[in-house]
């Protein structure tokens, strides 16, 4: 058994039917699975990895995007390290709440942590309603710390996404042991 150096909680967050579900379970097995259930409230897993020689352990919290959900983020989100947020190119509406999310966000994490701006669904290119200079543009003007477009089909960016995050966040959380 190997001893963690530092677990991250990471939060998943964005509309429903953004892919949410699909890209963590991708970046947990590396298999695809097209039937996956709709995500009821939020789901836990938990994933290994070693960073810069460092053995860290992540928390991946995937919350439900649905509207009726909403009212738990709050609370899930709570501690959490860096997050994901989520939308899908194929469907320009999956950009509707960013605003809404990024508040709950701003107003429930004291830290400023590193986001990702993630847009899934690459393997539907012929169906791409958003553009990525568009994405790039509303994801600079919400701060994120980085954008990636990915396909859980393919794997096409699932462990970028992964280890961008994870190397921000341990970057910050060294340097706020250097300040401390």
């Amino acid at each position: 058994m190997v001893d963690t150096d530092y677990t991250f909680k990471i939060v998943i967050f964005g509309d429903s039917q953004t892919g949410k579900t699909t890209l963590s379970h991708r970046f947990l097995t590396n298999l695809f699975k097209a039937d996956i259930q709709m995500t009821l409230g939020v789901d836990f897993s938990l994933k290994a990895l070693k960073i810069n020689g460092e053995n860290i352990k992540l928390q991946i919290w995937d919350f439900a995007g649905e509207e009726r959900f909403r009212f738990l983020f709050p609370s899930y989100i709570r501690g959490a390290n860096g997050a994901i947020f989520m939308y899908d190119i194929t469907n320009y509406g999956s950009l509707a709440h960013v605003d809404d999310w990024y508040e709950i966000i701003e107003k429930e994490i004291d830290d400023d942590i590193p986001i990702i701006f993630v847009g899934g669904k690459t393997d539907l290119m012929h169906l791409k309603e958003v553009s990525t200079r568009k994405a790039m543009e509303l994801a600079r003007s919400k701060d994120a710390d980085g954008f990636i477009e990915c396909s859980s089909r393919t794997g096409e960016n699932v462990q970028k996404i992964f280890d961008l995050l994870t190397k921000l966040i341990f970057k910050r959380s060294t340097e706020q042991l250097v300040e401390d």
